[in-house]
């Protein structure tokens, strides 16, 4: 796991250094080895691929919603409906809503992107990340990818606060992705590109008043926390990713990971009262 001797690729110049340097001489990183453990991270974020992981994640989850509670799936007889997961156990899995973030629920936020309240709801948003996630993950890096999804996701369901119905679906992160897109194109000239995603995430934004039970506040602070990630790494396009996104990026896994489980926890404590 911990490379002590030997030589490394710096993170941020991509130059070969000692993976025992202070500082590399050619750019200046502080610590590109990470103290021996660089190399590692590295390898164990290079095979992470978000754009396949994310949607699997999805249907996962989806699947274990309807088993959790199988005599809701038919409940629905509306269109939108079809194949819905019970708000019991989507509250159970880690559903987000104003009353969760007044308790201290706050890694709702997180766990919330990844579920979904019916089958249209989540073919809609697979398909849309499969469309969109691939240009943003190769224009940013899979690190940067992951941290621009996670932030635009929490900053939906944080905007969606405002809304009194509890929430799920990755369409934050997915509006998101749309304005992280939209810097990329402006950063580097892409003004068709530019123009295109502009396009889809106006129209979008209008569907979304039109059509019943969109949670129109977590399109709306996606987009902008999108932007603002993307924002940030703006500076950085075309370069590699450094070790403290990557580090980021992996602390992030983790605060996702343990959404699910803090969720599950205290929402069999709270349904068994």
């Amino acid at each position: 796991m911990r490379k002590t001797e030997g030589s490394m690729l710096c993170p941020n110049c991509r130059k070969l250094v000692s993976v025992q340097a202070a500082v590399c001489p050619y750019c200046g990183t502080a610590r590109p080895g990470m103290w021996g453990f660089g190399p590692a991270l590295s390898r164990v974020f290079g095979r992470f691929d978000p754009v396949h992981v994310i949607p699997i994640v999805c249907i996962a989850l989806y699947v274990i919603a309807l088993a959790l509670d199988p005599r809701a799936i038919f409940g629905s007889g509306s269109l939108f409906g079809i194949l819905s997961p019970s708000s019991r156990a989507l509250f159970l899995l880690g559903s987000s809503s104003p009353a969760d973030l007044l308790h201290g629920r706050w890694w709702t936020v997180v766990s919330a992107i990844y579920l979904h309240g019916g089958l249209l709801h989540i073919v809609f948003n697979v398909l849309w990340t499969k469309s969109l996630g691939p240009g943003a993950q190769q224009a940013f890096g899979p690190a940067r990818f992951f941290v621009i999804w996670t932030v635009a996701g929490a900053s939906g369901f944080l905007l969606s606060g405002l809304s009194p119905s509890p929430s799920v679906g990755a369409s934050g992160s997915i509006f998101g992705l749309m304005a992280a897109l939209i810097v990329y194109g402006r950063a580097v000239g892409e003004s068709v590109m530019t123009r295109q995603i502009w396009q889809w995430a106006l129209i979008l934004g209008v569907m979304g008043f039109v059509m019943r039970g969109v949670d129109n506040f977590a399109h709306a602070g996606g987009f902008a926390g999108g932007w603002i990630a993307a924002m940030y790494y703006r500076r950085m396009i075309g370069r590699p990713e450094g070790r403290g996104t990557t580090l980021l990026a992996l602390a992030l896994v983790g605060v996702t990971a343990f959404s699910f489980l803090a969720s599950v926890v205290s929402g069999l404590s709270i349904l068994g009262r």
